[in-house]
């Protein structure tokens, strides 16, 4: 290791583990603790790669501030981590983004290991030329609120990427459809890289009808207008 410590940000697979990039097997191997959500998903990643158990370090939205704390002074001091999510890239839309602002405040090198992203991967087979996307992320779990931000973002005119949870995206659909009509035009990602990956691009309403109750992990990209 090098004398000054880093923090290393690693992406994981999304689904399928034969997404691992060499660089972040090497990176996990030599660092001194793995910074995740959850002890488990460390230790079964750790566990597929066949590395050696180390210190994994929980990083939650509850203790972000006090770990960034702790960290700042053990990379300052010469250790090195990754720190990884459950799944894709870390830091998007998961915990991280303190921790990071904290060691580069202190001038402290944050290296990324890209990787999987469920984001790039389904924005990379659209059916039409993507020149410029806003993220929407995670919407409101209120459905009132949540139409309302849709509202906010249909006077975009540009491609939107949301993302939710697998239980809500019959409800997420229906919102979309209500505020954006039946005939929009979109590309719905789910489970991508496992063997139950499906892309259905279409209208908004025929979409709905071929994943009837389905819930799975997805990326929905509501197309611009005329695309």
């Amino acid at each position: 290791m090098a004398q000054t410590g880093r923090l290393y940000i690693v992406a994981t697979p999304i689904g399928d583990m034969g997404d691992i990039t060499l660089r972040a097997i090497e990176t996990l191997r030599k660092v001194d603790g793995i910074i995740c959500e959850e002890a488990r998903v460390g230790t079964t990643l750790l566990k597929k790669l066949e590395i050696p158990v180390k210190e994994l370090i929980l990083l939650n939205e509850h203790n972000e501030q006090e770990q960034a704390a702790n960290l700042v002074i053990r990379i300052a001091k010469g250790e090195s981590f990754a720190l990884i999510s459950d799944c894709g890239t870390p830091v998007f839309a998961d915990p991280g983004a303190f921790l990071v602002q904290q060691i580069s405040q202190m001038e402290l090198p944050v290296v990324p290991i890209p990787g999987a992203s469920s984001l790039m991967a389904a924005l990379s087979v659209l059916d039409f030329k993507l020149e410029r996307f806003v993220y929407a992320g995670f919407l409101p779990r209120d459905p009132v609120q949540r139409r309302k931000q849709l509202e906010s973002l249909r006077y975009l005119k540009m491609a939107t990427v949301v993302m939710d949870t697998p239980y809500r995206l019959g409800a997420l659909l229906e919102d979309v459809g209500k505020v954006f009509g039946g005939g929009q035009r979109i590309t719905l990602a789910m489970d991508i890289t496992l063997p139950s990956e499906t892309i259905l691009r279409g209208r908004l309403d025929e979409v709905r009808k071929r994943i009837g109750p389905r819930k799975a992990e997805f990326i929905l990209i509501i197309h611009p207008p005329g695309a």
